[in-house]
């Protein structure tokens, strides 16, 4: 091999880093982290965390045997240096592209990945899983989980753990800590205990004094059990882990090679009971401008390696999230009752801009939708307006609370869905694809959907007027359409919708921002003499009936349009008019909803143009209807 052959480049597979000298692992580390960083500059995504994993992705695949040996990272932002150590390389510069690598972990692209995850703290139930699995096969490979310290507050996260710990299975759990939320700071000290702590020697005397302890009387067993814990405890930290059933290991020094490989080892070769190994790291390390702000650079579009510049062009319209937050601010400065709760996305969602104007209303609960949910219901209950301003797509993880703790109690809690509909790069993992569905069966929601920028200020004032039942509006990634905003929001009167243009053969009812796609179709259609009505619902929940029903009546052919999965508004529509007896009339009736498939990641453009929601797929729908040949509108 040249001495200006890149190491990098003599490594196709972690099969070939195992055939490293250990004094070559620190120069593949550089190279790696300079190659994700020079990837990610051309296709955007998230940065800071893989930078922040390199050495511990390194050490990780030097000393465990994979594929065989399960590698399950949890949420998978950090996992593009895995990728590229995984036989990946050579398409890492597709990440997040349409036909290219997921931003994330997926089963289907690689036996690299065992557990696909977009969705945070699921790595340790999938592994236990897999250990347990493996033990019932009488098989030996090794199962290592590595989860963040924001996952770690997530609920399931401690479910798996106390599971995990009473059921004594060999399992591998590694807690990337990068925010110094937990540890103390590391050093040589820490290194050296974390090394002989996890020795096979100290674990074998442990176990021996275990069986010794076991012929004392139970009040002295548990003194020596707990003296034991608790001793390692003040040294080292961790108590919480022992006592939900772990051993563990920490902290240790996550960017320092020859802390991580010895203690890596001891763990791999241990022979009893899950193991939890605390790992220091730092977001965005070795690549200053990630270093100096890792909260910009946890996602990234494409940007200027030297500079760090990113690649952002000037918006349209301002973002529909942007909207939102700005609206809700003004509502909760009219009226001290309203708060806002987020869960571990303040800058996702907006809210950042609550916490600024009003940061004693405004309540971040960490990866925890569930409880944000039950949280929220709380401060209905005592006169309070909560926010909740959630993903569809993480919404769907609080499910049980919003029927269970909302619905049921019908509790004033307002729903703000981000991302509704198709998200692009992030693909179908963070879709807002079902919550029409999902909250529209539920008794006593009014389910609202903004067609635009100007809609959704009204639909946060008309939320914030709803004192009597749960409410919830979606809006979907990225701009608005660029109309002028109203300077105040003035409620919508609950159930009605709007009929923006009139005309007597083809209706076309929208719910949410489709409708400029309406529009457009509207227009081709009259050029071809089909006069067309252009409607907008605004609401699922409850349904604006009595346009419903004019619109089918006085139409010969009628277009549901949603930006949701089959068993949403176009059902909803269906099922009203079947009751009215309008689908016994010779109506043309055709839903047009998110095609029955998941839909991987893109430009939004593209990705609705796969599901036929475009203006020309509207027209083709219609004249599909009337029995006209489309062929032409297709092509």
């Amino acid at each position: 091999m040249s001495s200006e052959t890149p190491l990098l480049d003599t490594i196709p597979s972690p099969a070939a880093l195992r055939d490293l000298d250990t004094n070559q692992l620190r120069q593949l580390a550089d190279e790696l982290r300079t190659e994700t960083v020079s990837a990610v500059s051309v296709t955007g995504g998230h940065l800071g965390a893989g930078l922040g994993v390199v050495e511990l992705t390194v050490a990780l695949h030097y000393v465990f045997e994979t594929p065989d040996d399960r590698l399950i990272w949890d949420v998978g932002h950090q996992c593009y240096p895995h990728k590229i150590l995984t036989e990946r390389r050579d398409r890492i510069r597709t990440l997040r592209q349409g036909g290219g690598l997921s931003g994330f972990t997926k089963r289907a692209e690689s036996t690299y990945d065992p557990f696909g995850a977009a969705h945070s703290s699921t790595s340790i139930s999938a592994g236990l899983g897999m250990a347990v699995a493996r033990d019932l096969k009488g098989e030996q490979n090794r199962v290592v989980c590595v989860i963040g310290d924001g996952a770690m507050s997530a609920g399931m996260a401690y479910e798996a753990m106390n599971n995990a710990g009473a059921m004594g299975s060999r399992l591998v759990v590694i807690l990337n800590d990068n925010d110094m939320s937990i540890a103390p700071p590391v050093g040589a000290m820490s290194a050296y205990l974390s090394r002989l702590i996890s020795s096979r020697t100290y674990q074998s005397l442990r176990h021996v004094m275990k069986d010794l302890s076991e012929k004392f009387p139970r009040p002295l067993k548990n003194a020596a059990r707990r003296a034991e814990e608790y001793a390692r405890g003040m040294v080292t930290g961790g108590t919480l882990f022992e006592e939900l059933g772990f051993f563990y290991v920490g902290p240790v020094d996550g960017h320092n090679l020859d802390h991580l490989l010895p203690v890596l080892t001891n763990v791999r070769d241990a022979e009893h009971g899950p193991i939890l190994v605390h790992a220091i790291t730092q977001k965005g390390k070795g690549y200053p401008p990630a270093e100096q702000a890792a909260d910009k650079y946890h996602g990234v579009s494409k940007f200027d390696v030297i500079t760090g510049a990113q690649a952002k062009p000037k918006p349209n319209a301002p973002a529909y999230t942007k909207v939102f937050a700005q609206a809700l601010v003004a509502e909760a400065q009219k009226d001290d009752k309203i708060v806002a709760v987020t869960a571990a996305m303040p800058a996702g969602t907006g809210l950042n801009l609550f916490q600024d104007a009003l940061p004693d209303r405004c309540f971040d609960v960490g990866i925890a939708e569930q409880h944000a949910v039950t949280f929220a219901a709380g401060l209905a209950c005592e006169g309070f307006k909560p926010f909740t301003a959630i993903y569809s797509t993480f919404l769907q993880r609080a499910y049980d609370q919003v029927v269970h703790d909302v619905a049921i109690q019908s509790l004033p809690v307002r729903f703000a869905i981000d991302r509704a509909g198709l998200v692009g790069a992030d693909g179908c993992t963070h879709a807002g694809s079902y919550d029409i569905g999902f909250l529209g069966m539920l008794p006593g929601f009014v389910l609202m959907a903004a067609a635009d920028e100007a809609e959704l200020v009204h639909m946060v004032a008309t939320a914030a007027a709803i004192d009597d039942r749960p409410s919830a509006f979606r809006y979907p990634r990225g701009e608005g359409v660029g109309i002028d905003l109203p300077t105040v929001g003035v409620p919508l009167e609950i159930g009605k919708g709007r009929v923006l243009r009139e005309g007597t053969k083809v209706a076309l009812l929208s719910y949410g921002t489709r409708l400029t796609e309406a529009l457009d179709a509207a227009d081709e259609l009259a050029a071809r003499g089909l006069s067309t009505t252009v409607a907008d619902a605004r609401f699922a929940k409850p349904l604006d009936c009595e346009l419903v029903r004019r619109l089918a009546r006085e139409h010969e052919v009628m277009i549901t349009i949603e930006e949701g999965s089959v068993g949403g508004f176009g059902a909803f529509v269906l099922h009203d008019l079947a009751h009215a007896g309008l689908l016994d009339a010779g109506l043309k009736i055709r839903p047009m909803v998110l095609p029955d498939i998941f839909i991987d990641q893109d430009k939004p453009e593209k990705q609705y143009e796969l599901a036929r929601l475009t203006a020309r797929d509207i027209v083709a729908t219609v004249l599909a209807a009337l029995g006209w040949d489309t062929r032409a509108v297709r092509a």
